[in-house]
């Protein structure tokens, strides 16, 4: 009973080892929405739209009315004195005094308040950041893209080890099979020492091949671990799959060249500048208003005196000559201008060329990786033949190691295909701006 008992437990056990083990394998899927969460890129993408955003706040606040207090508290040490004809208070003519005005303390005290009526800058600015906005997220977009084909690219070589491991782990099992027989026939007087030797040198190639390959696997591991933002110290289990073997591309694939709609605000933000220059040359109006409490003490004499005023004005500022400055910068503006259509028009035609040969690539790279196929199929064939032989004592190590050597380049040539068109893929996507 206790056995039994005992068994369970261990099933169970296993169970729930291979449940968590299979819980921590993580798709493609689930990585492209981890970085988007987690990429230090693409958060900071976002951090940028929201800073524009508080931006925006921050100027239309001036549209407000201002409030400002200034208190002035201030102690005469000498009061000081103003030279005036002594004729002013009947004294002789062409003789002066010197007449002392204020007392020792006095505490002034101001309550100011301000309102823009028209300001020839303000909606330029409105709007600039309006379009300041759109071209940050365009920007964040192409962010998330680029960070998006790191990740689609990391994981798909990650795949490609995992396959190129499957083949070196089943060429190490026939390896060790045939050496094992070769040993035996060894120990029969069979064949000499030297050819299980050579048989040797292929399996300590093999595992040469492996440990280089799960090296190679670790660092871009890590990699992903970072693209993805996931704990260091944690174990990242990619789920191997045959994703490497299907295709990423959709029907109807949508150009979205985000490069070209950057130009295209960066157009707006130049045509919005323009205005901007222009509006410089009206005059800004402004209503302003004060009350003003002044506290004058002499405490020698206990003299107290409080003296209040107020007004309200309007104030108008107008530039009516400014250097030529703003000439200068609407000569700038339209040359900057000029830059950006041409900017535009050959970053369009460079996007059509690279998208063209994008998908010229693909299809290139698909037609490769059906060659890769079939020599693959017979270079299994060829090798299936060749150890059918040796072990009958047609041909030697020699050939069976020549036809082993066949079939792993064989492999490693299918393992290559299928991430160039991943890769190709990948780049075609990238290029107009749906890398999903």
């Amino acid at each position: 009973m206790k056995n039994k008992l005992f068994s369970l437990l261990l099933i169970l056990f296993a169970f729930l080892l291979d449940f968590i083990s299979f819980s921590q394998k993580i798709d493609l899927n689930t990585c492209l929405k981890m970085a988007d969460t987690a990429s230090l890129a693409i958060r900071n993408a976002r951090l940028d739209l929201e800073i524009n955003k508080e931006q925006s706040g921050s100027f239309l606040s001036s549209r407000l009315p201002q409030l400002n207090f200034n208190a002035d508290y201030k102690y005469n040490a000498k009061i000081p004195g103003q030279v005036v004809p002594a004729a002013f208070f009947g004294g002789q003519p062409g003789t002066y005094s010197t007449v002392q005005f204020g007392v020792p303390f006095v505490f002034s005290n101001t309550l100011q308040l301000s309102q823009i009526l028209f300001n020839s800058q303000l909606n330029y600015g409105l709007e600039a950041i309006k379009i300041n906005r759109e071209i940050v997220k365009l920007q964040g977009e192409m962010t998330i893209q680029d960070i998006r084909y790191q990740v689609s690219n990391t994981y798909f070589l990650i795949q490609t080890l995992n396959k190129q491991i499957d083949f070196v782990d089943s060429n190490l099992l026939n390896t060790n099979r045939l050496l094992q027989n070769m040993e035996n026939m060894v120990k029969q007087g069979l064949v000499i020492q030297t050819e299980a030797d050579k048989i040797k040198i292929n399996e300590l190639g093999l595992e040469n091949t492996k440990a280089t390959l799960l090296v190679n696997k670790e660092q871009l591991i890590s990699l992903l671990k970072i693209l993805i933002g996931y704990p260091k110290e944690k174990e990242l289990v990619v789920e191997t799959d045959k994703l490497i073997e299907k295709t990423i591309l959709i029907n109807n694939e949508s150009k979205n060249y985000l490069a070209l709609n950057l130009i295209e605000w960066q157009k707006k933000m130049n045509l919005e500048e323009k205005k901007g220059i222009m509006m410089g040359y009206l005059p800004n109006l402004a209503l302003y208003a004060a009350y003003n409490y002044n506290v004058n003490l002499k405490p020698e004499d206990d003299f107290r005196k409080g003296i209040d005023g107020a007004f309200i004005g309007l104030r108008l500022d107008w530039n009516l000559f400014d250097g030529l400055d703003k000439y200068h910068k609407y000569k700038m503006n339209a040359f900057n201008k000029e830059k950006y259509q041409n900017q535009y028009d050959l970053l369009q035609q460079q996007l059509d060329l690279a998208a063209e040969n994008n998908k010229k690539q693909i299809e290139l790279k698909s037609k490769s990786l059906e060659l890769t196929k079939e020599q693959l199929v017979l270079a299994e064939n060829v090798y299936r033949n060749a150890n059918l032989k040796f072990q009958q004592g047609l041909i030697s190590s020699n050939d069976l190691i020549l036809a082993d050597n066949g079939l792993q380049q064989a492999q490693t040539n299918v393992v290559s295909a299928y991430i160039q068109l991943r890769q190709a893929e990948l780049e075609y996507l990238k290029s107009i701006g749906n890398l999903k």
